[in-house]
């Protein structure tokens, strides 16, 4: 059976490599080894899959124009699954990456009933503040919200609806309702903004189950002819606490980059998943599974820098050396020392967000 995901995020991704196999997806390991200082998310395989990566490669070696292209669903607290991402912009910014970042404001409102007020709100209060405390820099970027599009942005929604047949959305997306089929084509046009004024390779950061928004946006612009096939990569999802997926409804799944200690220490105490044995003496016999154990999960792609650190961790847990309590004592400790640090540059950045919207 062919492998089958949910672009409208309810669903999760079971097997990465049958998705990569299936649908076309190339590994991204072998970028991954070439990239300069590449932040954990890269280095350790969270971004795990790539399509047509080699144009951006390119460009940085050889250090010409390419863009970046992501947009944020303003729909709740801004959470560790959101910064694997906003890490990848910041660190492509700082190879030279032309950064646009898109407010779905007009998707939330269609998709999820959310007001355009409360949807700029959440978009500056929970992203753009986030975005600026881990690094991202007002040069050679653009934040723009769907709604406030120009006429040119607005057009190219309306000739990519033109490029468009039903029979081909049903094919990409199944049942597909007309607020779902607006939001389609206003996302196409969003990843095509970037070269609205001339062609440039662009890299469209993504998870997995936006894998059809990008080969859908790769078919129109091929249609249409003037474009540079947009490139993606696409990573994995960062564990929620519990093990499933984040979910920003349900604050016990994630860890908001504006908790404060106790109530991270509470979260991971309570809810983090473990890999750890049932009893003591079962855990010291038969050790625990780092590749289930959410604390750990939290480290490798997150927050221990060091190699050698992460792999004696890792030796520790599974022969049993290490407990589950002292591994999330370990935990709480590295995100509360991030956060720490994170939460002083927010507060820094409200005095310059103003300048990221032209």
């Amino acid at each position: 059976m062919k492998a089958e995901i949910d672009p409208w995020g309810k669903g999760g991704v079971k097997n990465y490599d049958k998705i990569c196999k299936d649908l076309g997806v190339g590994k991204f390991e072998k970028f991954a080894k070439k990239l300069s200082k590449p932040p954990m998310c890269i280095k350790r395989g969270l971004v795990y899959g790539e399509k047509d990566f080699s144009k951006i490669a390119e460009a940085i070696k050889k250090k010409k124009r390419f863009a970046l292209l992501t947009g944020l669903m303003p729909s709740g607290k801004f959470h560790l699954g959101h910064m694997a991402l906003a890490q990848q912009i910041v660190y492509y910014q700082s190879l030279g990456a032309e950064i646009y970042i898109v407010v779905a404001d007009v998707e939330s409102f269609l998709t999820r009933g959310i007001s355009f007020e409360e949807a700029r709100k959440i978009a500056i209060e929970e992203y753009v503040l986030n975005y600026i405390a881990l690094g991202l820099k007002p040069s050679k970027c653009k934040i723009y919200f769907q709604s406030e599009g120009g006429n040119e942005y607005n057009l190219l929604g309306k000739i990519v609806a033109n490029k468009t047949t039903l029979n081909e959305l049903k094919c990409v997306y199944g049942d597909i309702d007309t607020g779902k089929m607006v939001s389609v084509f206003t996302q196409v046009a969003d990843i095509l903004y970037p070269q609205i004024k001339k062609s440039i390779p662009t890299v469209v950061p993504v998870g997995f189950d936006q894998l059809p928004h990008v080969n859908l946006t790769r078919d129109i612009a091929k249609k249409l002819g003037k474009y540079i096939l947009p490139s993606g990569t696409f990573h994995k999802f960062m564990p929620g606490l519990k093990g499933g997926k984040m979910s920003s409804s349900d604050p016990s799944s994630y860890i908001a980059l504006t908790d404060g200690p106790k109530e991270v220490a509470k979260k991971i105490n309570k809810y983090a998943f473990s890999g750890g044995q049932e009893t003591l003496e079962l855990h010291r016999k038969k050790g625990g599974n780092p590749d289930v154990d959410v604390s750990f999960q939290y480290l490798k792609f997150m927050f221990e820098e060091s190699d050698a650190k992460l792999k004696q961790l890792e030796k520790d847990y599974r022969s049993g050396k290490l407990l589950t309590g002292e591994l999330k004592k370990y935990t709480i400790e590295k995100i509360n020392k991030f956060l720490k640090s994170h939460q002083a540059k927010r507060i820094k950045a409200r005095k310059s967000f103003k300048r990221f919207f032209k």
